[in-house]
């Protein structure tokens, strides 16, 4: 279940309903999916082949399909991290830069964990999104954001685009950002 961070105060929200209502008043849309849904021998595994990967897709249609249709979204994918991915630094070194899209960025967690850093408003500042398998999260479009792996490295997620291209990233120049 996802937990957030408010890094101003170091305070955090714990409990669907309370990070769903947290989000929601910056816009980001927050839900939970059933990851037992989904074959065990999947559930940690990391690297994965492309009939794996459909599989997971396969899994999950109803719940993609659904998000896709109220939020106009076009395509989709699987995206794996680990330490088995090659460059897994240099990868992260991108990610791990503030920028904004043209469109939504959406994540629908299905192993592992990750970290979704957004810019709320003044009072609020940054916060960090902690992410586990069932968690989706969709950052609206031009919120200065980043993604970034938790301590293991290690991530299975569902992306989906309205653009069939995937997302640029924008960088976004804030002097008030602090890693």
């Amino acid at each position: 279940m996802a937990e957030i961070r408010i890094r101003n105060t170091n305070e955090r929200i714990k409990g669907e309903q309370a990070v769903g209502e947290f989000l929601a008043q910056f816009d980001v849309i927050y839900e939970h999916w059933d990851p037992s849904k989904l074959r065990e021998g999947l559930r940690e595994k990391f690297t994965l082949t492309d009939e794996e990967k459909q599989e997971i897709l396969d899994t999950f249609d109803a719940e993609i399909r659904d998000l896709a249709g109220r939020r106009g979204y076009r395509t989709w994918d699987i995206i794996t991290l680990s330490e088995a991915t090659p460059n897994l630094e240099e990868l992260l070194a991108k990610f791990e830069n503030v920028h904004t899209h043209t469109e939504d960025e959406v994540r629908a967690i299905t192993a592992g964990k990750g970290i979704f850093i957004i810019k709320g408003n003044d009072e609020v500042g940054y916060f960090d999104v902690e992410l586990e398998a069932g968690d989706v999260i969709s950052v609206p479009e031009y919120t200065p954001h980043f993604f970034t792996l938790m301590d293991n490295k290690q991530i299975v997620a569902v992306r989906l685009f309205i653009e069939t291209e995937g997302w640029i990233a924008h960088p976004h120049n804030d002097p008030t950002f602090v890693k």
